[in-house]
């Protein structure tokens, strides 16, 4: 697949990815203290059900692409500190394998039933921090 339609392909689905964790974080834990606590509970079971629905799709795309434009600098990442270039891509890769990591456990702890607030929380603080990581160095990385 051409590199130009991988890389839109990718930017789309971080797009989305991103601007999901970045509602849950920033716009619906701030609205938590002035909506009633039984009509948080049914957005949220709504926004989350949405969400598994949509996701694994964003995920496949987004990794998916990223496997693939990897693919395209496998010579540099086979050095990662031969470059500044390479160890901000191994650190962004780390960073996206990171983020995987925390969707996989919430999906397990999901279907499990052990996946409570205090957790949710937690991933969404930590993959929100790991994407704020992730995009500066994409943007720093045109700079190398």
């Amino acid at each position: 697949m051409d590199y130009s339609v991988l890389i839109t392909l990718h930017l789309f689905a971080a797009f989305i990815f991103v601007g999901t964790v970045f509602f849950e974080v920033l716009i619906l834990e701030g609205i938590r203290k002035e909506v009633q606590p039984d009509a948080m509970k049914s957005v949220e079971r709504a926004i989350g059900s949405r969400a598994r629905r949509i996701m694994p799709w964003v995920l496949l795309v987004l990794y998916g692409a990223g496997i693939s434009m990897a693919w395209h600098y496998r010579t540099v990442l086979a050095h990662p500190f031969d470059s500044t270039f390479a160890l901000m891509l191994s650190l962004k890769i780390l960073l996206a394998l990171s983020v995987l990591g925390h969707f996989i456990t919430a999906m397990v702890w999901g279907t499990r039933r052990k996946l409570n607030a205090r957790r949710v929380q937690f991933i969404h603080i930590s993959v929100f921090s790991h994407m704020i990581a992730i995009i500066i160095l994409a943007k720093a990385m045109l700079y190398a």
